[in-house]
């Protein structure tokens, strides 16, 4: 394989069509070069003399993109975009693009509008995400299992609470997305240092048509909004927002990731095993959790670009310099690639998942009445019980019966014979047994909380009717 050849793995792996699109050294030159046009016409309506055969000429060469001619006048020239100019105007047979511009009016707004591009087409796939993960927490709303905390048993919830939990944090992340998008602004034309010093020139001092200028140029993007007083580069923090944003997406996606992995080592529920898939080269009876650990893997790799691009962060020296370059080249494409990856897997396990319904009731029935322990105090509260002394005969019978289950493997929980023949507790054991069989009575809200999830996933499915019918793309 030619060195030339060799590939970004997060943008062949697992990176959508259209983010590749987005992101690939041809479609950034063709948006160049349209930039170039948009900032010609601008200026030419702004009584700048540029023929209109030279902007025809321009538009005629647009697509003709010959990436090994530009690499080898980068070669020669040192300079990226000054590279990109040359073959532009050669194939144009002009000279009018890049006129008062500096390279960072060009190659920091188009990447501006990649990231910004990339994060709208991000949105709607994350809604189409949460609508899943509404669905399936609807579908599981009356599945009850054992809650855990520190991975110890605690209290019964449902599986579909246990969904919506992790899908209340990834509504809550989504937030801070909407809000980024609201409030992401794009350098626009300002010149070498910022201050705009050569369109003014080139527009004879004349302000009132600089700020149309800016004004015309903004709207080729589509936004709305341009930074004010800045130096040659837009502030790199703006960076450190879009990867840390990122990060703050795919972590409850990645704790949801890492319990179903857990709960898929306890043979409860499965990923989705496809027919004639492998599970493991050597031990044919495993059905791993490939896809569960590929989603905890990317959100450490979107954790790595969160550290580098907080190192560009408050390191700018005076008016701008190019440190950031390095950088901002490899962690920019590759963290929206890795969170791509991250949301097309999380969106076929959510559709691919399955329950093993009896391994969950099985586990519930053994750890129940260790569950029903703070329900079973307060109802010896209610019938005159000191709390005290019932938390410790409680404490007691419940440490014991553990026990006596790990040491001697016994399968019965007889937790509530013990209490029920206990003077300290105003309950018999018949009492007890029925209270246990009322396993609705112990999920407390959950069901409640369940629904008020779905029903705020269903008005933010509104609120972005595009994302419905979002497909998975294939994935490996």
């Amino acid at each position: 394989m030619p060195v030339s050849d060799i590939p970004d793995i997060l943008a062949s792996r697992y990176a959508s069509d259209k983010l590749k699109e987005l992101w690939s050294e041809q479609g950034r030159v063709v948006f160049e070069r349209r930039t170039w046009i948009a900032v010609m016409k601008a200026q030419e309506k702004l009584g700048l003399e540029i023929p209109q055969k030279a902007i025809d000429d321009y538009e005629t060469a647009v697509d003709q993109v010959d990436l090994d001619s530009i690499r080898s006048r980068e070669t020669r020239l040192k300079h990226d975009v000054k590279a990109r100019i040359e073959e532009f105007c050669c194939l144009a047979g002009h000279e009018f693009i890049h006129q008062g511009m500096t390279s960072r009016d060009l190659t920091d707004n188009v990447e501006q509008w990649q990231v910004l591009e990339s994060l709208r087409y991000l949105q709607l796939k994350y809604v189409a995400l949460l609508a899943e993960f509404a669905k399936r927490a609807s579908q599981w709303d009356d599945l009850v299992i054992v809650g855990r905390t520190h991975h110890a048993a605690a209290q019964p919830t449902t599986f579909g609470k246990r969904m919506a939990m992790f899908g209340e944090e990834m509504l809550h992340a989504f937030g801070r997305l909407v809000d980024l998008l609201e409030r992401y602004p794009l350098r626009g034309l300002q010149g070498a240092i910022g201050t705009d010093l050569d369109q003014l020139t080139l527009l004879q001092g004349d302000r009132e048509k600089l700020a149309q200028l800016n004004i015309e140029f903004l709207s080729h993007f589509g936004v709305g909004r341009g930074l004010n007083a800045i130096g040659q580069i837009y502030p790199r923090s703006i960076d450190f927002e879009v990867t840390s944003t990122l990060y703050q997406l795919g972590s409850g996606i990645s704790n949801w990731a890492k319990t179903l992995r857990l709960m898929a080592g306890g043979e409860m529920v499965t990923e989705g095993f496809a027919k004639g898939q492998v599970g493991s080269s050597a031990m044919p009876h495993k059905m791993n959790t490939r896809s569960l650990e590929r989603i905890n893997g990317l959100q450490a790799v979107l954790g790595g670009y969160v550290h580098m691009i907080g190192a560009l962060a408050g390191d700018q020296w005076f008016e701008g310099d190019v440190s950031c370059s390095v950088v901002r080249r490899v962690a920019l494409p590759d963290s929206l690639f890795a969170f791509d990856g991250l949301l097309e897997t999380a969106l076929h396990v959510v559709h691919d998942m399955g329950v093993y319904e009896k391994v969950l009731t099985n586990e519930l029935n053994r750890f129940l009445p260790f569950l029903a322990t703070t329900t079973l105090l307060m109802e010896s509260v209610r019938r005159g019980a000191g709390r005290e002394a019932a938390h410790d005969a409680i404490k007691e019978h419940a440490v014991a019966t553990a026990i006596a289950m790990r040491e001697k493997g016994l399968i019965e929980n007889d937790l509530a014979r013990r209490l029920g023949s206990d003077h300290r507790i105003p309950l018999d054991a018949v009492e007890i047994q029925k209270t246990l069989k009322q396993t609705e009575a112990f999920i407390g809200m959950a069901s409640e909380q369940t629904k008020r999830f779905v029903t705020e996933i269903d008005q933010l499915v509104n609120r972005f009717p595009a994302a419905r019918g979002s497909s998975k793309s294939p994935i490996l």
